[in-house]
């Protein structure tokens, strides 16, 4: 056996491959140039600091400054980790914007993003604003990690459900087309109810309201015309017969509910 003196100097390369890969922490968005935006953020900042005190381990910016597509009415979207459990939501004003502020307990956020259609999607875009021991960071790379295995599977009890949903509030706008008003509103949450089952049908992770019918569009570009002309449709009866033509094309993989008569 050589002795210490005698034995070969290991090569920086040998050295590297003794140590353990390090994820990188997630790349942060750079600060909106929106005049003043940035300052009306740190205000938001210092209420919920002021607000939770020694229980706030990290406060995060998503939503739209964080996507780059802040407009006039942009709220301030954070979300406030605390320790322990927490589960509140407030809305304040910082001069002419809303601050929209969800308090989480950081455990319970991490507990939740394996299964949930849109936190992945959320979190990864998003900023560190305040940081306790790197808490958000970590939390921010595992959204990054869980979207990039996509978006949890939808069981085929599920699917039947979101369709019975859909054409529940389809149905319903229809036998109440004698009251225009009634119907559609009804069709709104009917729509709603479609474009959320596009994206999980398809696998697709949730995107931001403003940008699902874009998004559907691209992916599909015949179901994307039809819900454009869906939300342009001059009359009532044109808008029935096109969320009837929207329902039966994303559904038409989907079976109806058993039959127990």
């Amino acid at each position: 056996m050589d002795s210490p003196a005698t034995q070969p100097i290991p090569t920086t390369e040998e050295l590297k491959a003794e140590l353990l890969e390090m994820p990188e922490p997630p790349e942060q968005p750079e600060p909106i140039t929106e005049p003043g935006y940035e300052e009306l953020v740190a205000v938001a900042l210092r209420h919920v600091r002021g607000r939770r005190g020694g229980d706030l381990v990290s406060v995060i910016l998503v939503g739209s400054s964080v996507r780059r597509a802040i407009t006039t009415h942009s709220d301030i979207d954070l979300i406030a980790l605390v320790k322990g459990q927490a589960d509140g939501h407030e809305i304040v004003r910082v001069a002419d914007r809303l601050a929209d502020i969800r308090y989480r307990g950081h455990h319970e956020l991490e507990e939740d993003l394996p299964y949930s259609p849109r936190l992945p999607s959320l979190l990864r875009k998003a900023r560190i604003l305040f940081d306790h021991e790197g808490i958000g960071a970590k939390l921010l790379e595992r959204a990054n990690q869980r979207f990039r295995q996509g978006p949890p599977p939808v069981s085929i009890n599920e699917q039947i459900r979101i369709k019975a949903e859909c054409f529940h509030w389809l149905g319903k706008a229809r036998d109440l087309a004698d009251k225009p008003a009634t119907a559609q509103y009804l069709l709104a949450i009917f729509f709603d109810d479609v474009v959320n089952a596009f994206f999980r049908l398809r696998g697709f992770w949730l995107t931001a309201p403003v940008d699902a019918p874009k998004f559907i569009a691209s992916r599909d570009a015949a179901l994307g015309d039809l819900a454009g002309r869906f939300l342009t449709a001059a009359t009532l009866p044109e808008r029935l017969n096109l969320g009837r033509d929207l329902a039966d094309i994303l559904f038409k993989d989907v079976p109806n509910p058993a039959r127990i008569d």
